[in-house]
């Protein structure tokens, strides 16, 4: 099931199905696991490669052999503009903490105030993926079975997905837009308790 929001076609699950990030649990296994980098937009291409010397300070020796060798992207199976890997795994932009949690060092430098962009928006709105089409844009949730140690963090804090993701999604779209969320979430509960 779908709704219209403006130019967008969101999938209920994103009101529906429960998500808070567990990250002592997953290890931020999303960002090792995959067939693929983090999917960029063209404008995110050119801020990664605007950004990439402030970034790099925070990188592994992994992660900068496959940037200097490969660039900051490559084109994906959709021949779609996604992050650099190394050796195939890993994003090339991630690093490990001292317990092995894997943690994105552009959002580190955009934290340390070395740059001013987070993270692409790919990476900022998991577990939605969003695409783009002629007309509208498509939000949909994306499960991965990697990702179930935070459905079940989200069903014990009783955080929907598109709760969880607010900031991101003002970030993305707006507030106005955030808050037609809101009344898409406040219409589906009336619906729900009147069954």
């Amino acid at each position: 099931m779908l709704v219209e929001i403006d130019d967008k076609v969101v999938s209920l699950e994103i009101f529906q199905k429960k998500f808070v990030c567990d990250l002592s649990a997953c290890k931020g296994e999303c960002c090792v696991a995959g067939d693929s980098g983090a999917p960029l937009t063209e404008e995110e291409v050119s801020i990664l490669e605007d950004v990439y010397e402030d970034v790099k300070p925070y990188m592994r020796k992994e992660g900068i052999e496959a940037v200097e060798e490969q660039g900051v992207f490559y084109m994906d199976y959709d021949n779609e503009p996604v992050t650099t890997l190394v050796n195939g795994a890993e994003c090339a932009f991630v690093g490990y903490d001292d317990k092995g949690t894997a943690l994105c060092t552009i959002e580190q430098a955009w934290r340390d105030g070395k740059i001013d962009w987070k993270k692409p928006q790919s990476c900022n709105l998991y577990p939605i993926r969003a695409k783009k089409y002629r007309d509208f844009e498509a939000l949909n949730y994306h499960e991965w079975p990697i990702c179930k140690p935070a459905c079940e963090c989200g069903d014990k804090l009783n955080v929907s997905i598109f709760r969880f993701l607010k900031e991101p999604l003002i970030s993305a779209y707006g507030e106005e837009f955030y808050k037609k969320m809101e009344e898409v979430d406040k219409a589906l509960k009336e619906e729900n308790e009147e069954k």
